[in-house]
């Protein structure tokens, strides 16, 4: 049987969207959320929770997400489980229907919640033939198009597959980022309680660079017992130290990190010279990588998950951790005094480092989860113990 997403199949009779690759191939299906067409790549998430929080992750931004566990909007949607206010994903991929939600939680249906956003959703996809083919070709380029007549012109929609370029080179950060400061107070979520607030006791003051932040990664730096200031991605050297803080966070976000790097690593140089301790998690990594004389390199399909296992080098030690990322430091160019902390248990890439000498370490993955197990929540307490 041909794989079905190698293939020119002909359009079904109620196929009301389709997911256009790059080089040609055309997948039918059914559209629900957004009318209209999103360019971006396609990657997929092996997360069994959380599909609001993947949407709303910036880190997102460019691509469209396919999901490999069938139910996806099975709980609705709701206010508290948003990860930013931002643009995220263009587009998702599913399998099945999207049926009525059934959760004391909902306060909304997904698919109307996606046409709100402006995101297109396309289900009746076999998503594990279309996960299979990223694995051994690699994340392509695609349109995402719904359109609930059914009408679709496949050569224009193959050309704008083809004819953009891509998530090599691109700066997403600027784009996803605040654009003022932000006093944040916020903490971690517990049920029945909402957001909790952090006390009223003198607390080590971090700010966090925003380029593309997921809010929960705030929220544990003030369940860690930070006050947190976050300011927008290309926030100066000047402008940060004026906030006078005891630390610096480097957020996750989008895009290539040699792209942000060409303002956010002289940012990040000027810091480590001053030996401000600095946390980063994911582009902030890898930003923190290439300050240190690392460079980055695009992954072959990328990390993308709420269950990837990574091991603790000096202890041996495995957390089981959430992933949303497709570029990685080479770990071939870590210079001396950069030592690799963490290494996934998938691939072997790096997924963590320190710097010698240095209050400066980081991470590729995602400590503060959501969705995702809590096992790294200790970096967090790391960080803001060692803020004297």
């Amino acid at each position: 049987m041909a794989d079905p997403a190698t293939t020119l199949a002909p359009k079904p009779a109620d196929a009301t969207a389709v997911l256009v690759l790059s080089d040609g191939s055309v997948l039918w299906g059914r559209g629900f959320g957004a009318v209209g067409s999103a360019v971006g790549e396609v990657c997929f998430n092996t997360a069994m929770t959380g599909y609001q929080e993947v949407m709303t992750d910036p880190s997102y931004a460019g691509q469209i997400v396919t999901f490999t566990f069938p139910h996806i909007g099975n709980v609705g949607v709701n206010d508290e489980d948003l990860e930013s206010q931002v643009d995220g994903a263009v587009g998702c991929v599913v399998r099945e229907d999207v049926t009525a939600s059934s959760n004391f939680r909902a306060q909304s249906e997904f698919p109307a919640w996606l046409a709100a956003k402006g995101k297109i959703g396309i289900s009746g996809i076999d998503t594990r033939a279309l996960t299979r083919r990223i694995r051994l070709a690699g994340a392509p380029n695609a349109v995402i198009a719904h359109n609930p007549e059914g009408e679709f012109d496949l050569p224009t929609l193959i050309a704008q597959a083809q004819a953009w370029g891509g998530l090599e080179g691109l700066d997403l950060a600027k784009v996803v980022s605040r654009t003022a400061n932000e006093e944040w107070e916020g903490s971690v979520w517990h049920l029945g309680q909402g957001y909790g607030r952090p006390s009223s006791d003198p607390r080590p003051h971090v700010v966090a660079i925003d380029y593309g932040a997921k809010d929960n990664i705030f929220r544990n730096l003030v369940a860690a017992g930070a006050s947190v200031t976050v300011v927008p991605a290309q926030t100066s050297l000047e402008d940060i130290l004026a906030l006078k803080p005891a630390g610096v966070f480097l957020s996750n976000g989008p895009g290539d990190p040699a792209a942000t790097g060409e303002y956010a690593v002289p940012v990040i140089k000027g810091l480590l010279e001053r030996d401000v301790p600095l946390f980063g998690i994911c582009l902030g990594h890898q930003m923190l990588g290439i300050a240190a004389g690392a460079k980055t390199i695009k992954m072959h399909q990328g990390h993308r998950g709420a269950n990837h296992p990574v091991k603790r080098t000096a202890e041996g030690v495995v957390e089981i951790t959430s992933m949303n990322h497709g570029f990685a430091v080479d770990s071939a160019t870590l210079p001396e005094g950069v030592v690799e902390t963490h290494v996934s248990l998938f691939d072997g890439s790096n997924c963590g480092l320190s710097i010698t000498g240095k209050k400066a370490f980081s991470v590729q993955y995602h400590p503060e989860a959501s969705p995702g197990p809590m096992d790294s929540f200790y970096l967090f307490q790391n960080f803001i113990e060692g803020l004297a």
